[in-house]
């Protein structure tokens, strides 16, 4: 069945213009069903039936994968025979009936108001790299990018003459993000005093590294677990972090859901609502500190 795999991902790759990461992690999920499928002794889709689908989930379990990987795999091997039903290759889909696994989902980690200025105010310098950093900081906070749209803006990415940026998010989605004030000011140090020091090579993206190219993910990774150090910020961070404290402190600030949804690029508005159960608790924790029978 492998034939069929690769015609699949290259429809992912041509049809739908999923990200470089999702590819990958369809191929990973879709090459173990495949190589389970085979054991199965199946070499055909139209063998498969439900029962080796689930057969192939609790052999994902008996391998410690937790449910929301299950769930994930659940999801390539969907898609994948969603779509030989769609080619005419077979004449069902053996996931249509079965339930992905249920998974606890954690609230997200944020931090309050006075640990954000801490972390945005711990680039103090005005070394090219303090400039880049700050202005890095405001902008994932200002704007709640996820990493990936944040190291891959360009330099036509800015429109701040009217204070906003545009941001390329998951299958290359399109959205408009205010960036704010104090994030365009920094911008601007960077653009004028920093950014000129690192560009070696004429790049065009917007936050370069020493070697004048693009900043990776990775990077960035580096660089905020430096800041938070020199913070004193002791909780583990790491880049969303930013974009889960500016979702939870538009909220409690009195954003309705549904703005925030689209500041944030999620598809569902059902993403968003973790961060009112974020709020929720920090209002239960508030009230079991301050009032008298709290």
């Amino acid at each position: 069945m492998n034939q069929y795999l690769d015609l699949f991902l290259n429809h992912l790759t041509v049809e739908r213009g999923l990200a470089r990461n999702t590819l990958d992690a369809y191929g990973r999920d879709l090459a173990r069903y495949l190589d389970f499928l085979e054991q199965e002794k199946i070499g055909h889709p139209d063998a498969v039936a439900p029962v080796h689908v689930m057969r192939f989930l609790a052999f994902l379990k008996s391998q410690g994968l937790s449910a929301r990987s299950r769930a994930r795999a659940l999801v390539a091997v969907r898609t994948f025979h969603k779509f030989l039903l769609s080619e005419g290759v077979a004449a069902a889909n053996p996931t249509a009936r079965i339930e992905a696994p249920k998974s606890f989902h954690p609230l997200p980690h944020t931090l309050s108001p006075s640990e954000v200025e801490r972390l945005l105010e711990a680039p103090s310098g005005d070394d090219p790299r303090d400039l880049r950093d700050r202005a890095m900081l405001e902008v994932l906070y200002a704007t709640g990018l996820r990493v990936s749209e944040l190291v891959g803006l360009q330099l036509g990415d800015l429109q701040m003459d009217i204070g906003y940026l545009t941001a390329f998010g998951k299958r290359s989605k399109q959205r408009i993000v205010p960036l704010g004030e104090t994030a365009l000011v920094e911008l601007r140090r960077y653009l004028g005093l920093g950014r000129p020091f690192l560009d070696k090579e004429a790049s065009r993206h917007l936050f370069l590294n020493r070697g004048g190219k693009g900043l990776t993910r990775q990077g960035f990774w580096k660089i905020i677990k430096r800041r938070a150090l020199a913070a004193q910020i002791l909780k583990n961070i790491t880049p969303h972090t930013l974009r889960h404290s500016f979702a939870t402190h538009l909220l409690e600030n009195g954003a309705d859901l549904r703005s925030v949804q689209t500041m944030l690029g999620h598809a569902d508005i059902s993403t968003t609502q973790i961060y009112t159960h974020v709020t929720r608790e920090r209002l239960k924790k508030l009230h079991a500190q301050h009032h008298p029978r709290g």
